[in-house]
């Protein structure tokens, strides 16, 4: 009777190093993408500069129902009232909640009411209520101190969340670990920061709040496969078999479906955000999160696959202890031990292709003519 035989999974593959995909082997590939990303990032910030919101600038907003509104025809009355131009005229949201926002440096108060009065007495928006009043043009001021008090509390925040994500890392699990999370966190930084300012996307304390968020995430997906490093090249050197590199590789197959589920499930309330946020709501606050959280989703499992754990390689090998050891594995893999050791486990693999037979246990038994015979069978009984 054949044996049944079961078929490995892909999942299981990958889990044991067979099929997986060679991320480390295509390190250069990585860091040459991660380094034309960073290039591109840093002349877009270099050049272009940061669209800062009016939280971090100050100045003044002045709000309405859209409704029916041409922002240009919104935009002229407010310079002919205030006799200053403004600096950007858009609508938000859509439907009902639309909004029509139009953001100009600070106002003083007659200016602000001058603004409110002209804008009401050409177009006549209604509230919430249905009811044409004055009240439905809003006007908010914000000083350039505020924006600059928010800017230093980000800053510090920012110093403080990076110095704790490096000691926990270094703690937890290994020093180049700790060194290779952070300047993948770093350059998550960097080339999120170059996407904003290549885009002219407005920067405000949401988007700080968001990449604050984004960048706790890359981190932790970092974690999750550094851990998994960790047990694996847990007593590298006491074997020849596998390099530091392999085991890493091996490690990252043994992940890379967790990350991207854990990166799908997070994006899906992020998107319904997103919906909620831009075209229902018309929520600038909600929009300038959801969207640095997405974006920033996408960039951490970027990070801790393809470039967190090649650098965690890359500054392994320059121990003198690993290349130790990859000089033993070479070595031992050229010697004539590991051809005998492949070939002894060839023909294993080729015995358990062929059928195999179940035979029974043989017993040697006495029968009643007080010869001895060989019975087969689980159970003897007298007389067979």
């Amino acid at each position: 009777m054949a044996a049944n035989k079961s078929k490995i999974s892909r999942m299981d593959r990958l889990y044991l190093d067979e099929g997986g995909f060679d991320f480390i082997g295509r390190a250069k590939t990585w860091y040459a993408i991660t380094a034309g990303l960073l290039i591109v990032a840093i002349a877009a910030i270099a050049i272009r500069g940061f669209t800062l919101s009016l939280d971090f600038e100050g100045g003044t907003k002045v709000s309405l129902p859209a409704a029916n509104l041409e922002e240009q025809a919104v935009g002229e009355v407010f310079e002919e009232a205030t006799g200053i131009e403004p600096e950007q005229v858009q609508i938000v949201g859509s439907g009902n909640s639309a909004t029509l926002e139009v953001n100009s440096e600070r106002l003083t108060e007659e200016q602000a009411d001058a603004a409110r009065l002209a804008i009401y007495e050409e177009f006549e928006p209604v509230n919430a209520m249905g009811e044409s009043t004055p009240d439905a043009v809003g006007v908010s001021t914000v000083s350039e101190s505020w924006g600059s008090t928010i800017t230093q509390r980000m800053v510090i925040a920012m110093i403080v969340f990076l110095v704790i994500a490096t000691a926990y890392v270094a703690f937890r699990l290994q020093r180049t670990m700790a060194i290779a999370a952070i300047l993948a966190l770093i350059a998550d930084g960097v080339i999120i920061a170059g996407l904003y300012a290549l885009f002219g996307l407005e920067v405000s304390p949401a988007v700080i709040i968001g990449l604050l968020t984004v960048l706790t995430f890359s981190i932790y997906d970092s974690v999750i496969v550094f851990d998994k490093v960790n047990e694996n090249t847990e007593g590298i050197t006491g074997q020849r078999s596998r390099t530091y590199a392999e085991q890493t590789n091996l490690a990252i197959n043994q992940t890379v479906m967790r990350s991207i589920s854990t990166s799908v499930i997070s994006a899906l309330p992020i998107v319904a955000l997103f919906i909620v946020a831009v075209w229902m709501m018309g929520i600038g606050t909600l929009r300038d999160l959801a969207l640095i959280q997405l974006i920033g989703v996408i960039e951490g499992i970027f990070s801790s696959i393809f470039l967190a754990s090649p650098l965690v390689v890359s500054l392994a090998n320059r121990s003198k202890k690993i290349q130790q050891h990859n000089k033993d594995v070479a070595e031992y893999r050229a010697s004539a031990e590991f051809t005998e050791e492949q070939e002894a486990g060839a023909g294993s693999e080729s015995d358990h292709g062929t059928k195999r037979q179940v035979v029974s246990p043989t017993k040697q038994v006495t029968n009643l003519e007080g010869t001895q015979a060989n019975r087969t069978g689980s159970s003897w009984r007298p007389g067979r």
